[in-house]
């Protein structure tokens, strides 16, 4: 102020900053700050710098959260249930009925998008339907061609023992080819009282002997399955001795013997059966040594042939030779 009390100095301008002051000012500052620093290094907290960060990250976790569809939890509900009633099901013993349900669906998709199996072309097959085949291997209504396995179909094709080898290939949209090769029913097997029919392999094609096979050569025992191809092999070389053959029995996985059909057996040797058959054949027809009252006759010697005779021919035989004993010599009775 002047004299008369008035201000020296604009009204209008800012008062000035008091220089006395600020000095002070800042150090305290200053010092507050490095004791709030200190404080939160005694605590484990990092500088005022962690705030910035920690805020900048709930904005991203903000904007992420604003990124979710709106029906996005209704979905995840749902898959929750979905998973709660599937965990339950396999607890339950329904894995296979859940499996099988989910591969429904999916095929389900398959046909929608033209996928389907529309046409199968299927070669091979003589004894076997159309419908069997497509069954073992799976191709049913609900399959499409997309998911179909067909390493899985051959394998389930080949677990039927009438086929020897199968082929199964996927021609994309919607064609699949088969093909399929067949065992022949070769000879029908007895084991245990039981009587079936075999491949040449000695594969069981049938459990029971329908009338179709009922001519088909018999033969008996344990093991005879796997050797009676080689066996009537050789019997076929020998169409006459064949053709008087009722069944071939296998003797302790050993040697055969033939049952011939005027009910005598026929004793062969383990080894040179070739040899036996031979000898049997010339004295068929030599002799008519089967047709004769005979119940066995035995070749397993090489060097003799020993014959059995029936009960009644033995008796014969007997009282033939006790009168022959009794007759008196050199005289008439």
């Amino acid at each position: 102020m002047d004299g008369g009390g008035r201000l020296v100095g604009s009204l209008s301008e800012t008062a000035p900053s008091q220089p006395a002051l600020a000095g002070p000012a800042k150090a305290v500052s200053r010092r507050r700050r490095a004791e709030r620093r200190g404080s939160d290094s005694a605590r484990g907290v990092e500088p005022a710098g962690w705030r910035r960060r920690f805020a900048r990250w709930l904005d991203r976790v903000a904007e992420c959260i604003s990124r979710v569809p709106r029906h996005a939890g209704v979905a995840a509900a749902i898959l929750i249930i979905a998973g709660s009633a599937l965990y339950g099901a396999v607890r339950g013993g329904q894995g296979d009925k859940v499996v099988d349900f989910l591969k429904d669906v999916r095929d389900m998709g398959a046909n929608a998008v033209g996928f389907n199996i529309a046409t199968v072309a299927l070669t091979g097959q003589k004894h076997l339907s159309r419908e069997e085949i497509l069954a073992t291997a799976g191709v049913t209504g609900r399959a499409s061609l997309l998911f179909f396995d067909v390493a899985d179909a051959r394998a389930r094709l080949l677990t039927n023992p009438w086929i020897a080898e199968a082929t199964v290939q996927k021609l994309l949209p919607d064609r699949l080819v088969i093909t399929i090769s067949e065992r022949e029913a070769f000879a029908l097997w007895q084991k245990a009282g039981r009587v079936g029919v075999i491949a040449g392999d000695g594969t069981v094609l049938e459990p029971y002997v329908l009338r179709r096979y009922a001519s088909l050569p018999l033969v008996v025992g344990v093991g005879a399955e796997t050797r009676a191809k080689e066996f009537l092999a050789m019997l076929d070389r020998r169409p006459d001795l064949r053709a008087n053959v009722r069944a071939a029995v296998l003797v302790a996985e050993r040697r055969w013997n033939l049952r011939l059909k005027n009910g005598v057996d026929v004793r062969l040797p383990e080894f040179e059966v070739e040899r036996a058959l031979d000898q049997l054949v010339g004295l068929e027809r030599d002799t008519k040594l089967s047709s004769r009252d005979v119940t066995s006759i035995d070749l397993r010697l090489a060097d003799r042939v020993t014959v059995r005779l029936s009960e009644g021919a033995a008796q014969a035989r007997e009282e033939a030779a006790k009168k022959k004993l009794a007759k008196p010599k050199g005289g008439n009775a």
